[in-house]
């Protein structure tokens, strides 16, 4: 019985190493990574805090239940004494029998139940205070408890199992509970994990991307594929088909739709046939593009939290999504080897209008830039109406905005849009931690002096990123993307004119050491052209 209640005391203790052992180095790990991202991220006014996420709360979670079992055990710990005689009777280790007898009279006359009619007083005389003094006077007891720690003599090797008391109860009605524990715990749950990790390897790809998702985009990218038309294909996605379909989501949908209809591309003309032929495709289809394209136009305030949660997943999804679609339109097709470059640049302004929340619509060229306002929106606080009020003051490209001096975009802001100071910092801010690019190229030919037709030409590429506050990595300032994201830039080797894709590299120069090794394979890299 004794053991079984000394099990039963282990079994918090055993589920505290068990939580702690992974939740340690986890918390540690994610503090690292936060305060790494701390000092690579934009802090405005419009930045949206990320800390209620499941990963997070569940984290407070598991810390919370473990500050729990540490009290209880702190508290049990003190509930569960060990048996010493000499502190029991306040003396020293080898105090003499004189000693022992006159303590042992001093403490009768606290707790001897003739003296003291309290009932703990005479629970603790009977269990503590006599059997100390019968362990110590007892000749042999004596001489046990100084050799062994025990007045019983040398103890065995005890081993036990680290469960409740009721559990471990075989002959009683809980036998079935422990064997069923046994067997869910040693068979089941391996079993379990096993058909589980079976399934989702056979249905995904080594990204967790469904083998479907991949079938869908090879056979639906074409080399003629325009950007626009890139969503088309990344809307099929096998991962947003399951994405459910709710009879209450129609009417939000709807209004929807009347929201972002201009993105979609529908026939001015014809408007209702063409908002009802819109609605006639599959729901999925249908819920999935709306989802986008109000991300893309910001209008996602006034979606029900149903939509909310869908949209969220959506984009949660996108980034790698996105990179399997642009392995796609990077895959080898020609007889040459080559990838096609038409869709490859669609894959990007895609993926850059949903990290910025940007209408594919804003990334048409006008006012004197080949991107359009697109580049404009990536500042905070500002809109269309902003930037046709600075347009008015003769600044109508981000190059010429860029180029102003502090006090001179300051100006501008304030007086021209109605800035306060506080905006014009964050937008200072985030123009500080944008990146420039400098390239130099060079082509040669081994042994020769000039390039010929049909020569090997060996091209080389010097790529150097500079920021105005002199970071090398930095965070994108993505307020309105709700997950977190990396800065990545693609280099393509391509050529316009006959849509090939000779050659493609993906770099992140998050830290230093990352920039570095990424800086020397791309010197390396060498591509050679016939």
């Amino acid at each position: 019985m004794a053991a079984s209640e000394e099990n039963s005391s282990l079994f918090p203790i055993f589920i505290l190493t068990m939580i702690a052992l992974p939740l340690v180095p986890y918390t540690i790990m994610k503090l690292c990574r936060a305060a790494k991202k701390k000092s690579k991220s934009i802090h405005c006014q419009c930045a949206i805090s990320n800390f209620s996420t499941c990963s997070n709360l569940t984290l407070v979670l598991l810390w919370v239940i473990m500050g729990f079992l540490v009290y209880y055990i702190k508290n049990m710990s003190r509930e569960q004494q060990v048996f010493e005689p000499f502190s029991i009777l306040g003396l020293q280790p080898g105090a003499s029998d004189s000693e022992i007898k006159k303590a042992y009279r001093k403490l009768s006359v606290q707790y001897h139940p003739d003296k003291n009619p309290d009932p703990e007083a005479n629970q603790y005389f009977v269990e503590f205070i006599s059997k100390a003094y019968q362990a110590l006077t007892d000749p042999i007891s004596r001489e046990n408890y100084e050799k062994y720690g025990h007045p019983d003599g040398r103890q065995g090797f005890q081993m036990g199992i680290a469960l409740p008391q009721f559990l471990l109860n075989i002959d009683g009605a809980s036998g079935g509970i422990l064997l069923l524990w046994i067997v869910g715990i040693c068979i089941l749950l391996p079993l379990v994990i096993a058909v589980v990790y079976l399934s989702r390897s056979s249905k995904y790809t080594g990204n967790y991307v469904m083998h479907q998702t991949l079938l869908a985009y090879y056979h639906l990218m074409k080399p003629s594929l325009a950007p626009s038309k890139v969503l088309e294909v990344f809307i099929k996605a096998a991962e947003y088909m399951e994405i459910p379909v709710r009879r209450v989501d129609d009417e939000p949908l709807h209004k929807l739709l009347l929201l972002v209809r201009s993105e979609l591309n529908l026939d001015s003309k014809n408007i209702k046939q063409e908002q009802a032929k819109f609605l006639k495709q599959h729901p999925p289809l249908v819920k999935t593009q709306l989802l986008i394209q109000a991300h893309l136009t910001r209008e996602t305030s006034g979606l029900p939290p149903t939509l909310d949660g869908d949209l969220k997943r959506v984009l949660e999804l996108a980034p790698r999504l996105l990179e399997e679609l642009m392995k796609m339109a990077l895959i080898p097709r020609s007889a040459q080897g080559h990838g096609w470059l038409r869709p490859a640049i669609g894959v990007i302004e895609l993926s850059q209008c949903i990290i910025q929340a940007v209408p594919l619509s804003a990334r048409k060229a006008g006012g004197g830039s080949t991107e359009g306002i697109a580049p404009f929106l990536q500042l905070p606080h500002f809109s269309e109406a902003v930037i046709k009020k600075i347009g008015r003051k003769k600044v109508r490209t981000f190059e010429e905005l860029q180029e102003m001096t502090p006090e001179e975009r300051a100006e501008l802001l304030s007086q021209a849009a109605g800035f306060s100071a506080i905006q014009v910092e964050d937008v200072e801010r985030v123009l500080e931690m944008m990146p420039s690019l400098s390239m130099e190229v060079k082509c040669e030919t081994e042994g020769e002096e000039g390039i010929q037709e049909g020569d090997i030409v060996t091209v080389q590429a010097w790529v150097k990123l500079a920021r105005p506050n002199g970071l090398i990595g930095a965070l994108p300032h993505a307020p309105f993307y709700p997950n977190h994201k990396d800065e990545n830039i693609w280099f393509l080797l391509a050529d316009s004119n006959s849509n090939n894709v000779w050659f493609s590299q993906k770099i992140s120069f998050m830290d230093e050491a990352t920039a570095l090794t990424t800086a020397s394979k791309a010197i390396e890299e060498m591509m050679e052209v016939s």
